[in-house]
């Protein structure tokens, strides 16, 4: 009783008294809420920022192959995590989002979807190959070659259709993914006897998960499990139960996120070779892609989401700073898709069936950023080999890039080999692909980033046009029911001006004395 009256002592106490200590403890308050709600944030960019400082300590001790490898472990296993939950997560959120969506409202949304994705990656190769032909970062760089800068000879040998059937070919593998390989087969003599041999493409199956051919598997075997009706519900209410227990691991290994990257940043940077060297030789190259991605992501992007949705994109893309920064860690757009999935509807109210759906299709099919840096690089290259790029070899780079970044695998390095279709397509060499791969860990991280922040507007695009369409049709709905009533009070109105003739008479009464009418009123 005795602390219930000093509590409400305090309460009626004079103003002047109160406020000051009041005031003190709600900033504290709104400080925690702060920290509270954006822990996971501050702590993975710190450990960006760690793992930076610890990379260039650990750098002059000078490690063994086998003490990097110890080094990096705890990096490697966030990556083999993010990894683990991929396939859950992308075959559960797409048969459970195809399942909960009507056909003609998966049609749709698909539709804007891939329309949103193409117009996009077509524009980011626009702004690679222009940035390409204005900064000529291959132009006087005629002398560098593999061998200058101690590098791998790296090279191609497909053919340019055997590249674009296997990007066709993914799309009807389940989980493995799928390669042209060539063997020698004996095809007769010449004049001379000599055997004549022929090279015969063979399908092979490589390392790696097929996400493509997983993500359309699930969108049809949802379609499948709404057409079945009351016999399919059990199996949707599974995938449902599956997809929020996995992202429930997803929130447990997001907190491990910035340990792992500490790791992961601090072992790139104690593996990498001489720095100076490569910045130095491939200095424009880098510049040129880092500008682009900078334009596209910090320009392009934002523009269109403000066009279609009249909000502040940069509002929107605060929320996403922790997948943002595992992006940049590792260079994965599908490692990054579990913690982009958890802030798009957590931090900007994304409807789950429409984030469930798009994303895991836009971290296979949307490669902005990669589409920006595979047309420089194509430029580059042939300006390195002082090789002319006519009209008709700027289109196909545009159109190439646009159609092969659907096919690159979303995984650190993977935009190299779609590299080498696009120089198979304008008749360049492939040797100078080391090259790229030299600097592709500098470059990879905002292609990334530019990636997943494409896949991430689009999402709360889709959102806006779905909220749109639903407002419509309660609108509509709404003023259904209004035209209803009103027909029914109209017909009452009309049946007591039939059988009373005392309604009628008092109506002409008022209308004949507006007097009268103002003080009924």
């Amino acid at each position: 009783m005795d602390k219930k009256s000093e509590l409400n002592g305090h309460a009626v106490a004079p103003p002047g008294a109160s406020e000051q200590p009041q005031e003190k403890r709600s900033v504290g308050q709104k400080l925690l809420e702060f920290v509270e709600r954006n822990l996971l944030v501050i702590l993975t960019v710190s450990g960006v920022l760690v793992g930076v400082g610890l990379g260039m300590m650990v750098r002059p001790m000078n490690l063994t192959k086998a003490q990097m490898s110890y080094f990096a472990f705890p990096g490697e296993m966030l990556l083999r995590m993010l990894k683990m939950i991929i396939l859950p997560l992308v075959v559960c959120s797409l048969v459970s989002g195809a399942a909960s969506l009507d056909t003609r409202s998966l049609g749709k949304l698909g539709g804007i979807a891939v329309s949103y994705f193409l117009v996009t990656t077509l524009i980011a190769s626009g702004i690679g190959v222009t940035l390409a032909l204005i900064i000529k970062p291959g132009v006087g760089a005629a002398a560098l070659n593999t061998n200058s800068l101690g590098l791998e000879t790296v090279s191609s040998d497909k053919e340019t259709a055997d590249s674009f059937l296997d990007l066709a070919s993914v799309f009807l593998l389940f989980v493995l993914q799928y390669a042209t390989g060539y063997k020698r087969v004996p095809a007769g003599n010449d004049t001379n006897g000599t055997i004549l041999y022929q090279k015969v493409p063979v399908g092979t199956e490589t390392d790696g998960m097929n996400i493509l051919g997983l993500v359309l598997f699930a969108m049809v075997f949802g379609v499948a499990l709404r057409k079945l009706g009351e016999e399919g519900e059990e199996l949707i209410r599974f995938f449902n139960a599956f997809n929020e227990a996995t992202m429930v691991l997803v929130s447990w290994i997001m907190w491990y996120i910035p340990f792992g990257i500490v790791f992961l940043v601090g072992s790139k940077i104690v593996e990498m070779e001489d720095v100076v060297l490569l910045v130095t030789s491939l200095g424009k190259y880098i510049f040129a892609s880092i500008l682009g991605h900078v334009i596209h992501g910090g320009i392009v992007l934002p523009l269109i989401y403000f066009g279609f949705t009249r909000k502040n994109p940069f509002s929107f893309l605060s929320g996403l700073i922790t997948p943002f920064t595992t992006a940049f860690a590792t260079c994965s757009s599908s490692a990054t898709l579990p913690s982009m999935i958890k802030c798009v509807e957590e931090n900007n109210g994304v409807d789950k069936r429409i984030s469930r759906f798009i994303l895991p299709i836009g971290a296979t099919v949307n490669m902005d950023g990669a589409a920006i840096f595979q047309c420089i690089a194509a430029v580059f290259i042939a300006q390195l080999n002082n090789a002319e790029l006519n009209a008709g070899q700027i289109f196909t780079i545009l159109v190439t890039a646009t159609a092969s970044s659907v096919g690159a695998a979303g995984i650190p390095a993977g935009g190299i080999i779609t590299i080498a279709i696009i120089l198979e397509a304008i008749g360049l060499p492939t040797n100078d692909l080391s090259l790229m791969l030299a600097v592709d860990w500098i470059v990879d991280r905002t292609t990334t980033v530019v990636n997943v922040e494409g896949d991430a507007l689009g999402a709360g695009i889709l959102h806006h046009i779905n909220q749109q369409e639903l407002k419509k049709q309660q609108k509509h709905e709404a003023d259904g029911e209004l035209t209803e009533v009103q027909v029914e009070a109209l017909a009452n109105v009309q049946a007591e001006e039939e059988t009373s003739p005392l309604v009628t008479h008092q109506t002409k009464a008022l209308e004949a004395m507006p007097e009268a009418i103002e003080s009924v009123l």
